[in-house]
């Protein structure tokens, strides 16, 4: 089953790189500069969605595997009934087998626990920097408002241009 985190990592990525273009076409360094941390951040989400999958499907590969092993022994052993000796070595050899699928079972769930961990830490970092730099964007045109206004009108302009110029 596919997590939903890759499924909304997948649609900011895309909205990312939408915007971006947007930008690059328009010249507008805010949407540039927007489009690109969203689609960062929404490969950061995929990408923990993509290790959460990873993560739960070893989990149960382990535990088939281990299920696997466990009913094996139980077929032996019943096959062996009858010498007390035989049975109660297949009981002990069970019981380590459920003991090994008991440490399995931990290992993975650590290991899980860490790439959640270790996802969930690069999707924040992501996020802090989209918010730093659409800060810093922001902080330029409340610095210098009438600079921004000129540079949209010359942007705006240019555009006209190369839109008539195609026309004719």
């Amino acid at each position: 089953m596919v997590d939903t985190d890759r499924i909304t990592g997948a649609a900011k990525e895309l909205g990312g790189k939408v915007q971006g273009a947007v930008g690059d076409i328009t010249g507008s360094k805010h949407d540039q500069v927007e489009g690109r941390a969203r689609e960062a951040a929404g490969k950061a989400e995929n990408l923990y969605g993509q290790a959460k999958d990873t993560v739960s499907d070893a989990a149960e590969t382990v535990a088939d595997t281990a299920r696997d092993i466990g009913g094996r022994i139980r077929d032996k052993v019943s096959d062996l009934v009858g010498s007390d000796d035989v049975e109660h070595r297949a009981r002990r050899a069970q019981g380590a087998a459920e003991d090994h699928f008991d440490r399995a079972q931990r290992s993975v769930r650590r290991a899980a626990d860490d790439a959640s961990d270790y996802a969930q830490d690069a999707y924040e970092r992501g996020s802090r920097a989209l918010r730093h730099g659409n800060g810093g964007v922001s902080g330029q045109v409340a610095e210098y408002p009438l600079a921004s206004l000129l540079i949209a009108g010359a942007v705006g302009f240019g555009l006209a241009l190369l839109v008539n110029a195609n026309r004719d």
